[in-house]
């Protein structure tokens, strides 16, 4: 009877120690979350350029508690950035995915997109005129491979947190290099990072 117990004990203790982790990781994504919706607003507002507070700053720990199996909705700023950066770039070396969350981040705020990341991820969508083709090719949108999705919320964590050096100067606009979209002829080509082309518009505003 004894043994029996002390493992129903031991059972009970486990359950609550998984419950308690559970809740401490629920709670790392919220704070996340939160977090990344001052820095998003910050981003597209005037003073931009102003570093975070420390405080402010979203945590390694922190970003890889949001959405951690990839099949969470995509619909809050460190998420819809993540998974724009995984479907663009998933196998490329960090320095693309890198560029890719550049071009996001340059468009938010910019005259021409919306003020959000979400916004920008997702315009276009109403008319099947998607930005970003992986949001509208009306396959699953969930995260396939945990290794590249990793990496991809760490480069969203960083370029929310403004700690990301921008390799596209300032471009709008990117595709791979074995495509030739006929508006690429309108605008200025930047720098090329991996398969793919980067672009600005030569009067610094968008079509």
């Amino acid at each position: 009877m004894g043994k029996i117990l002390a493992a129903a004990w031991l059972a009970i203790l486990l359950l609550v120690g998984q419950a308690t982790l559970a809740d401490q990781e629920a709670q790392k994504a919220e704070t996340a979350k939160s977090k990344a919706e001052v820095l998003e607003e910050k981003a597209a507002s005037e003073d931009s350029k102003m570093p975070p507070a420390s405080a402010e700053l979203i945590t390694k720990k922190q970003v890889q508690a949001v959405d951690p199996m990839g099949e969470e909705p995509v619909d809050d700023a460190i998420t819809c950035l993540a998974r724009t950066i995984y479907w663009e770039a998933r196998g490329s070396e960090a320095n693309v995915m890198e560029a890719v969350a550049n071009v996001v981040m340059n468009r938010v705020g910019h005259e021409g997109f919306p003020n959000t990341i979400c916004g920008v991820v997702k315009q276009g969508y109403e008319q099947r005129t998607c930005q970003f083709s992986w949001w509208c090719d009306g396959r699953p949108d969930d995260a396939e491979e945990d290794k590249s999705y990793t990496i991809a919320k760490e480069v969203a964590r960083k370029a929310l947190n403004r700690q990301l050096k921008d390799r596209t100067g300032s471009a709008l606009y990117f595709h791979h290099r074995k495509v030739a979209p006929d508006w690429s002829n309108e605008y200025t080509k930047t720098i090329e990072v991996g398969e793919f082309i980067f672009y600005k518009p030569a009067s610094g505003k968008a079509k």
